[in-house]
């Protein structure tokens, strides 16, 4: 373990410099290539350098279609872009970058079907080459989740470790195993690691979210720290819940419209504005669920969760919907409202970093409204 401060990451989606993608987004018909992924990454670290980020998550569709069972064409691509990766590699190595892969929500090791398995191990093993490839130490992990409980919790737990340890040796180097937020709590995590080994990946807010043993928070963390390799600094997951209402648009029933014309009101959740009769749709508000990622980081929460934590090393990689805005944000309020915890990162006043991001984000940034898959906090459909 180095005595370097700890780290925090953002994953994917860069928010405050417009026009940086993450990956090769193009259509099989137009050829994409990982090695104009990697020129995207490229730039993505520059970005990181200005603002003083070091650790990122990279986006799991970077190789696109490497995997794709159907288009042979693109499966050598990794292969095809050794030196482009070898040099991006030796570039976050200069700069002491952590780098990682969360795989996105289709890949299963414990699914019943075998097939699926087979093309999960399938896509953990491109990503885990491209790390190697990269030259990245052992701090450079594939995330992933338990998977689907598929009517059989402790079954599937159990096959977990089955799928485990049928993924070649480069990919199991690889492979940490986090807690998720509606199936797979703490405890299921820690069990499966006192029987195999694997690395745990503790998410704060699926923490919260399930919790059915009653786990308590410090002796839980430790337990996921200490299940890291000696030498290796773990890293956790952090975010807070939405607590804004969400608006959601619905038609107006028949119903609820005869309602309307009769009585002047209609039955139901708040809305926003006035449903008359003739309306056909409404905007309904409706409390948060609180799984859902909120769009900052709430600093009291963070800092709290850090002294909770106070001798324990572990780089962050903030979960925000706002991605590296959040963390820049953070910086700033650690600053100002928990100086001690800022300096466990790092975080001194007067940094330049800080400046150039308070400016960036005084001036404003664009919305993405893109949906994000890699966050890895919802599961294949029929996985449940």
């Amino acid at each position: 373990m180095t005595d370097r401060p700890l780290r925090l990451g953002f994953p994917v989606k860069v928010m405050g410099r417009p026009g940086l993608k993450s990956n090769d987004t193009r259509r099989w018909q137009q050829n994409p290539h990982l090695k104009t992924s990697l020129e995207y990454l490229d730039a993505i670290l520059d970005y990181m350098v200005q603002v003083g980020i070091d650790m990122y998550r990279m986006s799991s569709d970077l190789a696109p279609y490497a995997t794709h069972p159907d288009m042979p064409q693109f499966h050598a691509m990794v292969a095809e872009s050794d030196a482009d990766l070898a040099a991006l590699g030796r570039k976050a190595r200069g700069l002491d970058m952590r780098l990682s892969f969360h795989p996105s929500q289709f890949v299963l090791l414990n699914s019943p079907d075998p097939a699926l398995t087979a093309k999960s191990i399938w896509d953990l093993a491109s990503q885990a080459e491209m790390l190697d490839r990269m030259g990245m130490g052992p701090e450079g992990v594939l995330v992933t989740h338990v998977g689907g409980v598929y009517d059989d919790r402790e079954a599937s737990r159990a096959r977990w470790i089955e799928g485990y340890n049928q993924c070649p040796d480069h990919v199991r180097r690889r492979l940490v195993l986090e807690n998720d937020d509606i199936r797979f709590s703490a405890a299921d995590v820690l069990w499966i690691h006192d029987r195999c080994g694997v690395p745990l990946i503790f998410d704060y807010q699926h923490f919260w979210c399930l919790n059915p043993e009653g786990l308590a928070l410090r002796p839980t963390l430790e337990r996921f720290v200490r299940s890291w390799p000696d030498g290796v600094r773990p890293k956790i997951h952090f975010s807070s819940p939405r607590t804004e209402l969400r608006e959601i648009k619905r038609k107006v029933t028949d119903k609820e419209r005869a309602a309307l014309k009769a009585e002047g009101t209609a039955k139901g959740p708040l809305t926003k504005g006035v449903v008359k009769a003739t309306s056909r749709f409404k905007t309904v508000l409706l409390p948060p669920i609180w799984t859902g990622h909120a769009d900052f980081t709430n600093p009291f929460e963070f800092a709290t969760f850090m002294r909770e934590a106070q001798g324990l090393d572990f780089d962050v990689m903030l979960e925000a919907k706002t991605k590296d805005l959040s963390l820049l944000k953070l910086r700033g309020d650690l600053l100002r409202y928990a100086p001690d915890v800022a300096a466990r990162f790092g975080v001194e006043p007067g940094d330049a970093d800080l400046a150039e991001a308070d400016e960036m984000l005084d001036e404003g940034v664009e919305d993405d409204d893109t949906p994000d898959v890699d966050e890895g906090d919802q599961m294949a459909s029929g996985a449940a």
